[in-house]
């Protein structure tokens, strides 16, 4: 039978070793979940998250640290749409600049919509 001491210790140190499990997992797929937002620049076709060419590697290093620090979702993006441009997410806010690109489709749509019902029924 362990002595009591042996036995609290026992304990503390298998809690302590989950929660560093707990933690790091917390850690590793809140990377992933970023990282599969984000463009990488070298393949261009593939989100950092597929991706595992050098600068991908280096990206979810860098989302890790930044999470280790304790910045938030937000802040990570904001720093990397700062680093790269707003074209590194692949979910890009909507604002003035790309008032166009989100528009454009919806008045596209319209204006073919147009033409088919002219050429439907009014002729």
């Amino acid at each position: 039978m362990m002595k009591p001491i042996k036995f609290v210790l026992f304990i503390s140190l298998f809690i302590l070793c989950f929660q560093k499990l707990t933690v790091a997992n917390n850690i590793s797929s809140e990377v992933d979940k970023i990282s599969k937002n984000l463009r990488c620049l070298i393949c261009q076709g593939q989100s950092v998250y597929d991706s595992q060419s050098d600068f991908a590697i280096s990206m979810k290093l860098l989302i890790k640290k930044k999470i280790e620090n304790g910045e938030t979702e937000d802040q990570i993006y904001n720093y990397l749409k700062k680093q790269y441009g707003e074209w590194i997410v692949y979910d890009p806010e909507f604002d003035k600049k790309n008032l166009i690109l989100w528009g454009f489709p919806l008045i596209l749509f319209i204006f073919g919509g147009l033409l088919i019902y002219r050429k439907v029924f009014i002729n």
